[in-house]
Order: C-alpha cells, then structure tokens, then sequence
C-alpha cells in the first residue's frame, strides 16, 4: 500500500511562490506513476503535472511555464516535488498527490494541502 503525505501549503500574494512537496512511502515500488491534482471549490479535480511510467513530466495547460514538478527517490521514500512561481488567484485549491499503484491495482490520495493565492 502508498501512503502520501503532503505539505508547504499556505497564503501567497499574487505572483509569488511556494513549494509544494509529497511523501510516498510503502510499496513505492509498485508506483507507475505519481501526480499532483488541483480541487478549486465548485469545480472538477484537474491534473497540475504527472510523472508518467516512462520518466516524462506532463503540465496542466493552466500552469505550464511556471510550475515545475520535479522527483527525488529516498531510501524508502519518494518525494514529489512542485515548485509554483507566479501564482495567480486561480491557482487557489487544494492540492492533493496521487499515485497509482500497479500492483494493487488502486490509486493512492493523499489527505490534500490548501494553497491560497491572495489577489
């Protein structure tokens, strides 16, 4: 089983920064891939950026050209990275990690991390 864990959340002003970071721990081994999700309220779950099975890093169409996904692999932990420069009052949600777990079958949520963008 994945477990995720998100953190660095918080109360931007419009086009500043922050950096957003998950936790995979457990069977990361059977992980094909892991992303990071947006939840505005009112509207539909939308996909940020995706490490895909292959190694390739996909951006949302909102945020390309100023989100930055990037990987780093612990011992027993893989770490998720997503560095967001120029945030906009759009990009207000929760952020959630993902992952799919190839061996079980399932996906794997993490409890989300609430990113307000003040205009």
């Amino acid at each position: 089983q994945v477990q995720l864990v998100e953190s660095g959340g918080g109360l931007v002003q419009a086009g500043g920064s922050l950096r957003l970071s998950c936790a995979a721990s457990g069977s990361i081994s059977s992980i094909v891939t892991i992303r990071w999700f947006r939840q505005a309220p009112g509207k539909q779950r939308e996909l940020v950026a995706a490490f895909t099975s292959g190694g390739n890093i996909i951006y949302g169409d909102s945020v390309k050209g100023r989100f930055t996904c990037s990987r780093d692999n612990a011992e027993n932990t893989v770490y998720l990275h997503l560095q967001m420069n120029n945030l906009q009052a759009e990009d207000t949600a929760v952020y959630y990690c993902y992952a799919y777990d190839g061996k079980k079958v399932e996906d794997a949520w993490g409890q989300g991390t609430q990113v307000t963008v003040s205009s």
